[in-house]
């Protein structure tokens, strides 16, 4: 199946640039964590690069390990190879401190670590699967991908995350429909300690919620309290259902939350940054 069918003009203009990008790398290590945009990207590269194009997962405190099997499920089936390696974020001086910057500290690091695996298997270049839209959040990992000298072929094409699932579906790809995904450490309000403990606490929370059937989950963490943002799905499901309620309360209090809330405007992508730049106090 092609991409080509059903696309309108301009959005086929915006992939026949990205394949255009992705052909002059020649040879490409893709930071892949299984999520929509890295797929799409990690199969064009593939598309276009064959087996000069490699999948490089980490696998981390702040990265289920559902995601990671995920990922190596997707490039299995698809004769994509793909390296799992092993990074610890915790061991990052200042990540833990949960610093406004900690997205920057966390992908200096780890784009760091991805050019060393492109190095050692001769890879010409690395990219990530970041795309038109991320310009518009608080999103200091970008800088740290342009400092690294990392390409982001969906943002250099100008593909919005709509685009890239509208393609996704036409190639068939299993994640065209799957909820965004943010790593576990964004649950936690920046300048809160991050801990092993606590990212444990949020991963766990959240696959309870997903065996529940809920679809797009985050556990934000604050303190003791969990608050969990979900779709109007999942907000249906633990409203509607009375026997759901003392289900869910009950297993989080046994992972160490004392209080569990619902967030009644429901999921949106990087809630904890709206705090940035304003001033907390109530009088």
């Amino acid at each position: 199946m092609t991409a080509t069918t059903d696309l309108s003009h301009e959005l086929q203009l915006r992939y026949d640039r990205l394949r255009q990008i992705v052909s002059e790398l020649e040879s490409v290590a893709v930071a892949f964590s299984g999520g929509v945009d890295s797929t799409f990207l990690l199969r064009v590269c593939h598309d276009q690069l064959g087996q000069q194009a490699v999948a490089v997962t980490t696998r981390s405190r702040s990265f289920p390990a559902r995601e990671v099997a995920a990922a190596a499920d997707y490039c299995r089936q698809a004769g994509i190879r793909h390296i799992v390696s092993e990074f610890e974020e915790l061991a990052i001086v200042g990540f833990a401190d949960n610093p406004t910057n900690r997205c920057y500290l966390c992908k200096t690091n780890l784009l760091s670590h991805v050019r060393r695996i492109a190095r050692r298997e001769g890879l010409a270049q690395v990219a990530e699967g970041s795309n038109l839209d991320d310009n518009g959040d608080y999103r200091p990992g970008l800088t740290a991908v342009a400092e690294q000298g990392v390409r982001s072929p969906l943002r250099e094409a100008g593909l919005t995350k709509a685009d890239i699932r509208q393609l996704s579906r036409r190639l068939g790809l299993p994640t065209w429909d799957k909820p965004s995904f943010a790593c576990l450490a964004s649950r936690i309000p920046y300048g809160d300690t991050i801990t092993a403990q606590r990212l444990e606490m949020i991963d766990q929370a959240e696959q309870f919620l997903f065996d529940l059937g809920l679809k797009q989950v985050r556990v934000r963490l604050h303190g003791r309290l969990a608050r969990i943002e979900t779709d109007a799905e999942g907000f249906e499901r633990l409203t509607g259902d009375k026997a759901v309620r003392p289900q869910v309360y009950q297993a989080l209090r046994r992972l160490g939350f004392t209080y569990v809330t619902l967030d009644l405007l429901g999921y949106r992508s990087g809630s904890l940054n709206e705090t940035l730049g304003t001033d907390s106090t109530i009088e």
